[in-house]
């Protein structure tokens, strides 16, 4: 039977792909769609490695499709662009974070928060509303409909402004959206990893005072001399947390294991705000006091929209907020994977899909 031709014009590229909950990465020769006519062809040049897509290709959530190719922190350049898009052109820099697509006509939609839409699709492990499969960042390019596709302003080097489309616009979003963006303000950072070192960075540029919180002693001089930070507090010990007690407004609790809040909780002054935006393995225990006593607010937040996505690099490039990364080639894939999950990165994985990953599948073959 003939191609249809929509086959004729799918397009061929390289990616690295997981075929099962070993989460081991190689290799493999993937199809994308042709280009629709509000679609934005990107060939990509770095990607990100979140703490996700380790979960993600290991089937830790339970909601694994194998072969996965994971990625959402994906920084390239367009190469073609359907005859419906205004926004960009060949040679644009450009970037595509956790979504690649929604309903688009829903209340959330309309307002400008894609994310939360009951229809949303994530840039990989989803079926997308043609019926495939979304493959993610670890691979040579992707078409993505415009209405996903964030601009790097020029400041903004693509390997460093990558991790930024999932760390930065998961701490900038609730930062914005709960006040916590006040020159003066006092806002704590829980946890230095890939989102709290961005958290610190956005901080500052807000005009803040930055503590970081955490229970490693080792990282209080890179958090007060590299990244900014105004104080440091170690969990651990009781006289510093006491010392700190009711004297933030607010605090980005970016930590994703089960840890006592009570005492984090009191940190906060009347009327704090801690919004967490890690994932806990287990449910957790909150003393109804620790917030109830002082009027305090629990909150989560999940990622942001496209046009505060758009906001958020915008300010990033006014501030030069960028995350520190580790750039690695294609083939280093497996042992990265491996560093990060015992958070030995600081404080975030790049790949150089654009000089490594044609390279690396030419040598497995």
């Amino acid at each position: 039977m003939a191609p249809t031709a929509a086959e004729q014009h799918t397009r061929k590229a390289v990616a690295l792909a997981a075929r099962d909950a070993s989460g081991h990465l190689s290799p493999l020769a993937i199809t994308r769609r042709s280009t629709g006519d509000d679609d934005v062809v990107i060939k990509i040049l770095y990607c990100g490695i979140c703490h996700s897509d380790l979960h993600s290709i290991k089937n830790e959530w339970k909601n694994a499709r194998y072969p996965m190719i994971p990625g959402h922190e994906i920084a390239g350049e367009v190469t073609e662009v359907g005859k419906n898009v205004t926004k960009f052109e060949a040679g644009d820099r450009v970037g595509v974070g956790v979504m690649v697509n929604s309903c688009q006509s829903c209340e959330s939609c309309n307002e400008g928060f894609e994310n939360h839409c009951p229809g949303i699709i994530p840039t990989y492990n989803t079926v997308d509303l043609d019926g495939t499969i979304t493959y993610g960042g670890y691979s040579g390019m992707v078409v993505v409909h415009e209405r996903f596709v964030v601009r790097f302003p020029d400041t903004i080097p693509l390997d460093k402004g990558a991790p930024l489309l999932c760390a930065g616009i998961t701490v900038y979003s609730p930062m914005k959206y709960h006040g916590l963006n006040v020159p003066g303000m006092h806002l704590g950072v829980l946890g230095l990893g890939g989102l709290g070192h961005v958290a610190v960075k956005f901080g500052k540029a807000f005009g803040m005072k930055v503590t970081v919180i955490s229970s490693s002693p080792g990282k209080k001089q890179e958090a007060l001399e590299r990244l900014g930070a105004d104080a440091f507090v170690i969990s651990k010990d009781a006289d510093e947390m006491k010392a700190a007690m009711s004297t933030m407004d607010g605090i980005i609790n970016t930590v994703s294991a089960n840890i006592p809040m009570a005492p984090l909780l009191g940190l906060l002054k009347p009327n704090g705000k801690m919004i967490m935006v890690g994932l806990p393995e287990k449910s957790m225990e909150i003393p109804p006091f620790a917030l109830v006593a002082m009027n305090k607010t629990l909150a989560g937040s999940c990622i942001g929209g496209m046009r505060d996505t758009q906001e958020m690099l915008d300010l990033a490039a006014k501030h030069d907020v960028t995350a520190d990364i580790e750039v690695i080639g294609a083939e280093y894939v497996n042992t990265a994977m491996e560093r990060l999950a015992k958070a030995d990165v600081r404080y975030r994985f790049v790949i150089d899909i654009g000089n490594t990953l044609d390279k690396a599948a030419a040598a497995s073959e």
